[in-house]
């Protein structure tokens, strides 16, 4: 995935009520019951339909570090899909979500005006419409770009110009060289 892409399926991820299955034969047997078949769970990650029997009887209970991350992420990708759902709609719809970054974020502004990039820590509780925004785009499988800009123009709005009470004349925020970023619902 991607920075924010990542940031945003981590924050979703805070909501989960039990945790995801941990040994490698629990995660492959709740692969196959999800996906109805060992040939299935074998494609998804790129291994023999035999491999993936000998998981799940517990006969290869240690798999190598690549296909282990392959696992775990095919596996929390499907978990809770209801608590997901519920969470992401929750923000979308009534809570907003809470970007926290550090970066370098400027702006383009009228003539005059102190505009120059630079590294700031910013902690925002973006409104429901921009956690729409950009759940919708994830799931449309937009960039990471494509998020950042959604991202940057949230900051735009809540940030700098505080809803429209300042800095009317902002064209455009510029959000680069970012060095942290976590999401919260």
């Amino acid at each position: 995935m991607s920075l924010f892409g990542d940031g945003l399926e981590a924050a979703v991820q805070k909501a989960f009520t039990r945790p995801a299955p941990k040994s490698a034969g629990a995660q492959m047997r709740y692969l196959v019951k999800q996906l109805k078949g060992t040939k299935a769970v074998a494609q998804i990650l790129r291994i023999s339909q035999r491999t993936v029997e000998r998981y799940v009887k517990d006969q290869i209970k240690k798999p190598r570090p690549d296909l282990a991350a392959r696992l775990e992420r095919e596996v929390k990708k499907r978990w809770q899909p209801q608590i997901r759902a519920k969470a992401r709609e929750k923000a979308a719809t009534t809570g907003g979500i809470v970007i926290d970054t550090q970066a370098r974020i400027g702006y383009t502004a009228p003539i005059g005006s102190t505009d120059e990039d630079r590294l700031r820590h910013l902690t925002v509780a973006l409104p429901p419409q921009y956690a729409a925004r950009l759940f919708d785009a994830q799931e449309g499988g937009a960039t990471d770009q494509e998020l950042q800009d959604i991202a940057a123009e949230a900051l735009k709005e809540v940030y700098f110009q505080d809803n429209g009470r300042r800095a009317g004349q902002l064209e455009e925020v510029r959000f680069t060289d970012i060095t942290h970023l976590e999401f919260g619902l």
